[in-house]
């Protein structure tokens, strides 16, 4: 399977991170793609330090994920996921800022995170969108709604509390559960409802 990682600016650098490693636990191929915003996030949220050099923070971030992930640039346009004719499963933008959502929603393209993502529209492939931001706007609905209606899953960043959960990373994996689902991955990253431990 190959699987398209796109990673910008929007608050949940954790899932991003569980994602990748679930998904490299399951030999998945994973072409990467950080914004600037991402990185920023990565370093604040999962290493404590927005000052960290880049290349430090994606040789820890990627680290886990071995030979499986590829880094592509954010400006490379020869990458595979730039273009229809390649052959790619699922495209996951997680997280999904606002401002990549809009961009998305509007046709725009101005780097490969939102190439992919019109890739993925246009040719009909699986799309999952994880926003994270409250409240919402007006803007950010109508937005998520265009979206949906063009074929892209809007996955939120929200987890549930049934399962009860004992740590924050049982609430990461809910999540990533479900986006695992959504590409079609089996996992038992978090219990399902109705069905025993």
């Amino acid at each position: 399977m190959r699987v398209f990682l796109g990673i910008t600016g929007a608050s949940g650098a954790p899932y991003a991170a569980r994602l990748l490693a679930a998904l490299a636990e399951r030999e998945v191929e994973i072409g990467v793609c950080i914004s600037a915003a991402g990185l920023e996030v990565i370093a604040t949220e999962l290493y404590g330090d927005a000052t960290l050099p880049r290349d430090e923070i994606i040789s820890r971030f990627l680290a886990p994920a071995g030979s499986a992930a590829t880094l592509h640039s954010p400006q490379d346009w020869k990458a595979p996921y730039a273009s229809g004719s390649a052959q790619v499963d699922a495209y996951v933008i997680c997280p999904c800022s606002m401002g990549t959502l809009g961009t998305i929603a509007s046709g725009s393209m101005t780097n490969l995170i939102h190439r992919a993502a019109s890739v993925a529209l246009k040719e009909g492939r699986k799309l999952v969108l994880v926003p994270r931001e409250t409240p919402l706007s007006t803007i950010h609905l109508q937005n998520m709604l265009t979206l949906r209606q063009a074929g892209a899953t809007i996955l939120f960043a929200a987890p549930g509390f049934y399962h009860a959960p004992q740590s924050i990373a049982d609430l990461v994996d809910f999540v990533v559960a479900r986006l695992l689902d959504q590409i079609g991955l089996d996992n038992a990253l978090a219990g399902r409802w109705g069905q025993p431990e």
